[in-house]
């Protein structure tokens, strides 16, 4: 697993970046991570896809310009430092304990609609730790080394890939990382395991 050292993205502030800690993974006050635990999250972790680390899904997806095909495959997950955390949450006392890490996917399109800006393939990705979800981090700048920005791709077609990156915050020191990504919000996802050395 590679770790970065360039965590501070230039184009973010400090001041847009914001730790949730409710909706996509949980908190409380002071900052330990709580991801959704009971029958929901065993369901889904039963229904599960695994991949191997390298191996491709292919899967049709909803775009707004109709559906498209698209091979997908996690290349890597870059974790951070809790110096990083620092620099990237507007509270870091929140933050207490947790790392940034980056989950780099790969969408190959391979058939159907153009995709003429925009587009959504990227946004239904979560990234796992030692078995529990992560906690998103709302304005994470998408421009780290290897990432591109979906906002700059337009006429997205067929044999064309991109690389889009989501940024989760995970407790230091997890040992196993994966990273899950569903055609659909409530959809089986598939899932990429990283050991985190």
């Amino acid at each position: 697993m590679n770790r970065k050292t360039l965590w501070l993205r230039a184009a973010a502030p400090v001041a847009v970046l914001a730790l949730s800690l409710t909706a996509c993974g949980g908190g409380d006050s002071t900052g330990k991570a709580k991801s959704s635990t009971g029958k929901l999250q065993e369901d889904k972790a039963e229904s599960s896809r695994e991949l191997a680390t390298g191996e491709s899904a292919t899967s049709p997806f909803k775009e707004d310009d109709g559906k498209v095909t698209y091979s997908v495959v996690a290349q890597k997950i870059d974790v951070g430092t809790e110096a990083d955390t620092k620099k990237m949450v507007d509270d870091p006392a929140r933050a207490k304990g947790f790392v940034p890490a980056v989950a780099h996917v790969k969408y190959t399109h391979k058939g159907g609609s153009v995709v003429s800006s925009y587009p959504s393939v990227g946004e239904n990705v979560e990234i796992y730790a030692d078995g529990r979800r992560g906690t998103i981090l709302i304005g994470a700048a998408d421009d780290a080394p290897g990432c591109e920005s979906d906002t700059d791709i337009e006429n997205w077609k067929k044999g064309q890939s991109h690389v889009l990156c989501e940024t989760y915050m995970v407790p230091k020191g997890a040992k196993e990382l994966a990273v899950h990504w569903a055609a659909e919000d409530d959809g089986e996802p598939y899932v990429w395991t990283f050991q985190n050395s």
